[in-house]
């Protein structure tokens, strides 16, 4: 039927058909053409952006890092701008956030400063992660950890999400941190974590509060719960009203152990942007923790906690064998404990 159609044709016209080209041909023609388009197209969208108009609509799309020219060079590593898997940063897309770790050992006042942290509408701390031991297993465990905190993955209470500011959490030194510290400073160099460091002064108090706390995790001396932090006056002074009886040698041992680790983590984290904190100052100055949100890069706010003071009283009212223990540590290196006070 074609070719008859095309013999009528051409004696109707009386002209001679035009050559027709081989299906062949035509074929290779046709996929050049399309793989010339798809070519085109592939590096139109990989241009930082595109502008499309068809008829009246308009479409843009941008692809730009966020850029902040004001921020100075040496500032650059300690800044990020996660992309979190669990929702979206929306709006504070581009605000940047710093990373942080507070170190530091149990009753030292972490857990007390970590609130006042968690008051500034910028910062999330988000608690004593590494107290479960799988997270801290070895050292594969432990970036996948620091990972998804840092990602902003990593749910709690203190968490602030899309314009979270700065994000850390509680470390203590026993915690697996000086066990694996050689591939947590890399980590930490490589990543631009800052490093808080809160540390006590006064050992002797810190052994008391260690010892009180142990008992009422057993007494449950508040309605039958054990409480690490009050929040009243009265629960502060029931929890005081234990006074343990010191094994002097015990303690030594302990003073001794934590001296070191204070020491060997101090010389471990040199190499990180660090800051170095007391407990005992802190508490005498408050205004010193506007150093901490200074050392953050985050604007000065008033930082409230609701937590409460439970040791207050001088060290000879909260120690059964007082004697004992200040006959045993008078002229020795530690006598300092004695008379030192870090109360209201």
């Amino acid at each position: 039927m074609v070719e008859d159609c095309s013999l009528a044709n051409k004696e109707f016209f009386g002209t001679k058909p035009h050559k027709r080209y081989p299906v062949v041909l035509r074929t290779v023609v046709l996929t050049m053409v399309m793989i010339s388009s798809v070519y085109i197209c592939s590096i139109s969208l990989k241009q930082n952006g595109f502008m499309i108009y068809p008829n009246v609509m308009r479409m843009k799309v941008m692809n730009e890092p966020c850029q902040y020219p004001d921020i100075p060079a040496y500032e650059l590593p300690y800044i990020h701008y996660p992309e979190p898997t669990t929702y979206a940063r929306d709006e504070c897309y581009c605000t940047p956030v710093r990373y942080f770790a507070i170190l530091s050992m149990q009753r030292s006042g972490s857990g007390w400063f970590e609130t006042l942290l968690n008051s500034h509408i910028n910062i999330s701390s988000n608690g004593e992660i590494f107290s479960v031991k799988e997270r801290r297993s070895n050292i594969s465990t432990i970036v996948a950890t620091l990972d998804k905190v840092y990602n902003l993955d990593w749910y709690s209470s203190a968490s602030k999400n899309e314009c979270t500011g700065a994000v850390g959490f509680k470390w203590m030194l026993n915690q697996g941190l000086m066990k694996n510290h050689e591939g947590i400073v890399e980590y930490f160099q490589s990543k631009g974590v800052s490093a808080i460091f809160l540390l006590r002064r006064n050992l002797l108090r810190r052994w008391v509060s260690i010892l009180a706390n142990s008992h009422d995790r057993d007494a449950k001396q508040l309605n039958g719960t054990h409480k690490a932090h009050v929040h009243s006056r009265h629960e502060a002074d029931i929890l005081a009203s234990f006074k343990p009886i010191i094994d002097v040698k015990k303690l030594i041992l302990d003073i001794k152990q934590t001296s070191k680790w204070s020491t060997d983590a101090l010389q471990y984290f040199n190499g990180t942007r660090n800051i170095v904190l007391y407990y005992e100052d802190l508490i005498r100055n408050r205004t010193k923790v506007m150093d901490v949100l200074s050392f953050l890069r985050l604007p000065h706010k008033e930082l409230n906690s609701r937590h409460v003071k439970i040791h207050t009283r001088p060290l000879s009212d909260h120690i059964e064998n007082w004697d004992v223990v200040f006959k045993s540590l008078k002229g020795t290196e530690f006598e300092g404990f004695l008379h030192a006070d870090d109360g209201k």
